[in-house]
């Protein structure tokens, strides 16, 4: 491989990685103007699905040759595992309701040892001593960045719950990005996994906002999950020209192309480093434009964090032997 191409790769996957990092910022944003959590996943999808529908067309009239199309079964297959792509965003906003965006991406982060769990369970075999040491370094360095030894913090535990819970989706979305109909192209894939997501957006703005508006029955149901009721209200459209474009464009359209763009040329493991550039890139964005208070042990706990995706990913002894001798 040249080394051009591993640079070009290490551009793209920082680059969608740190865009990817600002998302939570402008969601925090949108939400002190009012907006609520359906409005939000709600514009991001359809935005981002018009966009990619746009990008496909432009890439399907223009490319030379046949562009491949998914069989019934990787529809389905594909739809499915998109559901996990709206759960993650959903999980995700409703997190930074209740805590801080820097606390919320170092909860959505976790995703670096969910993963060694499930693949543990998988391959039915004990993860190696590196990852244990890794995990081991997550948890350390989460307890750090969530501030959990200062017993002056108190960290809304509906926050923490849906931090994890975004966590374990996108835990999911990496590994079925990865294994399931690897030969569609980039856009292709990307508009059917949103439409998986699209229906569940859809299915909460019916439940929380839409539903209970209309209908007392819906009401009554819901208000047995919440008290809130301030976000049952008509759907406010100027989500869509005020925040909905970038939202889209930094959550459903850019990232995922440039990661497709550059994981390739960086390798799996190269690629996984670079893109950890999210978690300090969304807490710096935090700190400078919503004013979130990050104090040096917040930032011990994310080096640690950093560190640990790192170690993770660094060849072994024999990967590096191997490698040697096909090179």
């Amino acid at each position: 491989m040249k080394k051009k191409n591993i640079l070009k790769g290490v551009l793209f996957v920082g680059f969608g990685a740190s865009i990817y990092g600002m998302l939570a910022t402008f969601v925090k944003m949108s939400y002190k103007d009012g907006f609520t959590t359906s409005e939000v996943t709600t514009a991001q999808f359809a935005l981002g699905i018009t966009g990619l529908l746009i990008l496909n067309f432009i890439q399907t009239i223009t490319s030379k040759k046949k562009l491949s199309s998914p069989s019934r079964r990787e529809f389905r297959m594909l739809v499915l595992a998109g559901t996990s792509l709206g759960c993650t965003s959903l999980f995700y906003y409703i997190a930074v309701q209740y805590i801080a965006v820097s606390i919320a991406i170092v909860l959505l982060m976790q995703s670096v040892w969910f993963s060694v769990v499930v693949e543990s369970f998988i391959t039915k075999k004990f993860p190696n001593a590196k990852k244990v040491v890794a995990t081991i370094i997550v948890l350390l360095g989460t307890v750090l960045a969530t501030n959990l030894i200062n017993l002056e913090v108190k960290l809304d535990w509906h926050g923490v719950f849906w931090g994890l819970l975004a966590a374990a989706s996108f835990t999911m979305t990496m590994f079925t990005s990865n294994t399931l109909a690897t030969h569609l192209p980039v856009l292709r894939k990307s508009i059917i996994m949103l439409t998986g997501g699209s229906v569940i957006v859809l299915l909460f703005l019916f439940f929380a906002q839409i539903g209970p508006l209309y209908s007392e029955s819906l009401r009554s149901f819901y208000l047995n999950f919440t008290e809130n009721t301030e976000h049952i209200r008509p759907f406010d459209y100027s989500i869509f020209w005020t925040y909905g474009f970038i939202l889209a464009l930094f959550g459903t359209i850019i990232p995922p192309i440039l990661f497709n763009l550059g994981f390739p040329n960086t390798g799996l493991g190269l690629g996984s480093i670079i893109s950890s550039l999210e978690l300090p890139v969304s807490v710096t964005m935090a700190f400078a434009l919503l004013g979130e208070k990050v104090i040096l042990i917040q930032w011990v706990g994310i080096i640690l964090i950093l560190m640990a995706i790192v170690l993770m990913n660094l060849p072994s002894k024999k990967e590096k032997i191997l490698s040697e001798q096909l090179s």
